[in-house]
């Protein structure tokens, strides 16, 4: 694999006999280029100075997101729904389950002394699942209605890239770790995507929609983009 010195960073090449362009991508730190097969390395050192500051911006963004410590699933740390804060606590019990008690998430596993991060972890993600079907639902079905529209379906789903999706069907999908975000942020995300049946793009009259009904978009939006990281399970 070929490398070149960009400004600051190192890019990574892949010659591919089915690009006809070049794709950058920054994943975990780091910067890949897949480019055609002859492609001069002068070329894409030019297209790599032009996409420069891009290229910084994603990087500094996912050194944020590297520095964010991984769930523990101890008792005591605490999970978000919308606008409510969750203490995880650690119960022992006849079987898994996970119960709401007050401001408490109480998780029982069968022996609390032996390494249940992954029962902890699974029973947890089903719970965000079961809250993003019900709240998810509901907020599409309020907001449908204000703006307008009527989607072919709600779904949920755990996107790795994505909070939302409209399909020209107009069928509607979430990734189910949006409800662990800000309210205003999730009301934001299902107005983004409903406004997509009005308009299956990211034009000028896309935006117009979507501020109709959210003026602040911008600011919800940059909310996701920098603390979505925070969001994972």
């Amino acid at each position: 694999m070929d490398i070149i010195n960009g400004n600051g960073f190192v890019a990574h090449i892949t010659r591919s006999a089915k690009r006809k362009s070049i794709a950058i991508k920054v994943q975990k730190g780091q910067v890949y280029l897949v480019v055609p097969v002859g492609l001069r390395l002068k070329l894409i050192e030019e297209v790599v100075a032009k996409k420069t500051r891009w290229i910084l911006e994603k990087l500094a963004h996912q050194q944020v997101l590297l520095a964010i410590p991984p769930k523990a699933f101890i008792s005591g740390e605490v999970f978000g729904l919308l606008d409510q804060q969750y203490t995880l606590k650690i119960v022992g019990g006849t079987h898994p389950a996970i119960t709401v008690l007050g401001g408490e998430l109480v998780v029982s596993v069968c022996n609390v002394a032996a390494d249940n991060v992954h029962v902890i972890r699974q029973l947890l993600i089903k719970w965000y699942r079961r809250q993003a079907e019900v709240l998810l639902s509901q907020k599409t079905d309020v907001y449908a209605r204000v703006i307008g529209v009527t989607p072919s379906g709600v779904a949920i789903k755990a996107y790795k890239s994505r909070w939302g999706s409209c399909s020209y069907a107009n069928s509607i999908a979430y990734n189910w770790k949006l409800v662990g975000a800000p309210e205003r942020v999730v009301d934001y995300v299902v107005i983004h995507e409903l406004c997509h049946i009005l308009h299956h793009n990211h034009s000028p009259a896309f935006w117009q929609a979507v501020a109709r009904y959210c003026p602040d978009y911008r600011e919800r939006g940059a909310w996701l983009k920098n603390n979505g990281g925070r969001l994972e399970i």
